[in-house]
């Protein structure tokens, strides 16, 4: 090299502080995500709630049977069946905010002990549960404090696989502020550093694009310490803000899809979750409206799913339903795409797509998504790539795999 020796010096130092910054902010995809997030209002909640809701799902599956079958067929609602028997809830949210209104101090401390109760009883097949607080506003952060200490004094701690979400983020600094609310509850209450985490609802423009154009929510996730878990969108609020009439208002209107993409593009390999919302639309009353409802959701569930949003609310047992087979249907799918791909990148041959490692990466994620949530067993992925074992799927995730 003919450059000076002092600027190369120089060079190698800025780039070694410049991917220390990017491994800080963006160290990678996080592994675990839950397919769902079941919200309840937690005036309603009982510790037998997992199965009172897959009791409803299955006898809604048996109920409309049919239509089922022909939107995933014989397999899929088999295993969505044996699902909702044993873990028809992933993720379980118990709403202080919309759906639960205001009724009073006495009324809300009493159900926020009673929620940390329930929530420290829950099975451990809820891989994750936790509340959805009020806002950190003005007019509401004294009663969302109020109930996040109440519900960890009857939970006598952090539950497994605990998350609060803070809902109304119209600007980053709120999660700053929730970081802080984190570090002083733990002090206050003796709990491990690190021990509370939190999810950011995005439900207004200003969540998405800020006063000065840049994107809020990626500095939010930014200002949050690590604390920030995942994103959720909410569907009906944003949609409000953005002007939107409401017989249009759906998962799949153009500002949705917007505010998803920012959403999607703020969080990519931070490691946190982005969440799809809700839909309105309850599977009940006439056969005919049930059918209607099954058919809608498995559809936006599908939708959603193709778009790289693996998560999303769910507002109603008979939603379970729908959630799981649209779930495991796509998921199977992906598989039957991904397998012989991966089978011929794991041999080094060719054929009409020649994939790379970023590729072989993301065929990799989808298939052990696909493991993860029980779309399919493992010898369901070795009968079509023989090589591609869950230690090899790993390695071709974290990009470990040797090169031969």
């Amino acid at each position: 090299m003919k450059l000076p020796p002092e600027f190369l010096g120089g060079l190698a130092a800025r780039l070694r502080e410049i991917d220390a910054d990017l491994a800080r902010h963006c160290p990678g995809d996080r592994p675990g995500q839950p397919i769902h997030t079941a919200y309840v209002c937690a005036a309603d909640a009982t510790k037998d709630l997992p199965d009172e809701w897959g009791a409803a799902a299955l006898g809604l599956a048996e109920r409309h049977r049919d239509p089922l079958t022909e939107l995933a067929g014989v397999e899929v609602l088999t295993r969505v069946r044996t699902t909702l028997a044993h873990n028809p809830i992933q993720d379980l949210r118990l709403d202080f905010e919309d759906g639960y209104g205001n009724r009073g101090d006495e009324i809300e401390d009493r159900d926020a002990i009673r929620a940390g109760q329930i929530l420290s009883a829950l099975p451990a097949t809820v891989r994750f549960r936790g509340i959805r607080i009020k806002g950190l506003t003005s007019a509401e952060w004294e009663r969302a404090v109020r109930t996040l200490e109440r519900v960890l004094d009857g939970a006598g701690g952090v539950p497994d696989g605990f998350v609060f979400t803070v809902p109304k983020i119209r600007s980053a600094e709120q999660a700053a502020v929730a970081v802080r609310l984190c570090e002083e509850i733990e002090s206050a209450h003796g709990l491990p550093s690190g021990a509370l985490r939190f999810e950011l609802q995005i439900e207004s423009p200003q969540a998405v694009i800020g006063a000065d154009g840049s994107a809020t929510v990626a500095r939010a996730i930014h200002r949050s310490a690590g604390r920030c878990s995942g994103l959720h969108y909410g569907t009906y609020d944003y949609s409000a803000a953005c002007g939107i009439s409401p017989q249009f208002q759906s998962l799949e209107h153009p500002v949705a899809d917007h505010a998803k993409a920012v959403m999607q593009a703020a969080a990519a390999q931070t490691g946190v979750w982005v969440c799809d919302g809700s839909t309105q639309v309850m599977p009940v009353g006439a056969d005919d409206a049930v059918a209607a409802a099954v058919a809608r959701h498995f559809r936006l569930v599908t939708r959603s799913l193709e778009r790289g949003y693996y998560q999303g609310w769910d507002m109603h047992p008979g939603h379970l339903v729908t959630r799981w087979a649209a779930t495991f249907a796509f998921f199977r799918g992906a598989l039957a795409a991904a397998a012989p791909r991966i089978d011929r990148y794991l041999r080094r041959q060719g054929g009409a797509v020649v994939d790379e490692p970023a590729t072989a990466q993301a065929l990799a994620t989808v298939v052990l998504r696909g493991l993860d949530c029980g779309a399919y067993g493992s010898e369901d992925v070795t009968a079509l790539a023989p090589a591609a074992t869950v230690a090899v799927l790993n390695q071709l995730r974290e990009r470990k795999l040797p090169i031969l």
